[in-house]
């Protein structure tokens, strides 16, 4: 098996888990659509969205970020990370809770081209594992855009939602995780 392949396997395993997750009635669907709840829509898999990177670390100072209620959410600016993705390079700024100077993940909010016609208008989240550079000089972030994922708000009422920052609104399309169901890719 090829490493494409096995990443294919491995994402649709995972996208199957959630979807029982969310059918379960355990995540954020409304009771009163679960019994027509058929599973998430994505983008199919592609290696081509999932990019291992350099991070820059920042200086960790806690920022507010707006969320969809008017609420604000605390976080520190963990660091940075340049993408190449397939339409050009992005830098990313990476967030972890207040106090962690070392999460296994950060948390990734961003908008792109795909923000209102095929994904959530207000933009997706992704959780990136952090390791250890070869040699343990630095760290690497693994960015699978392919895990990309809605927040909860988007699903329905009651849920507090952080925003994408400025900083993390990609002018390109992310043709990759979850999409509305029905948009066209």
């Amino acid at each position: 098996m090829t490493a494409g392949e096995a990443h294919a396997r491995a994402l649709t395993d995972f996208r199957r888990r959630k979807d029982e997750h969310f059918a379960s009635g355990r995540g954020p669907i409304p009771e009163a659509e679960l019994a027509s709840f058929r599973g998430l829509s994505y983008y199919p898999p592609d290696p081509a969205w999932a990019l291992t990177v350099p991070v820059e670390r920042a200086d960790g100072a806690e920022v507010t970020l707006g969320t969809n209620t008017g609420e604000t959410r605390m976080m520190a600016r963990f660091g940075t990370a340049t993408a190449d993705l397939p339409g050009g390079p992005h830098t990313f700024t990476l967030y972890a809770p207040p106090g962690e100077d070392f999460p296994e993940r950060v948390f990734v909010p961003f908008r792109d081209a795909t923000s209102g016609p095929e994904t959530y208008g207000a933009g997706r989240y992704l959780d990136a594992p952090l390791v250890r550079a070869p040699g343990g000089d630095g760290m690497l972030v693994h960015l699978d855009f392919n895990l990309a994922y809605h927040p909860y708000c988007a699903y329905g009422e009651g849920w507090t939602c952080p925003l994408p920052p400025r900083e993390n609104w990609v002018s390109q399309p992310i043709a990759a995780g979850e999409r509305l169901p029905g948009a066209l890719a």
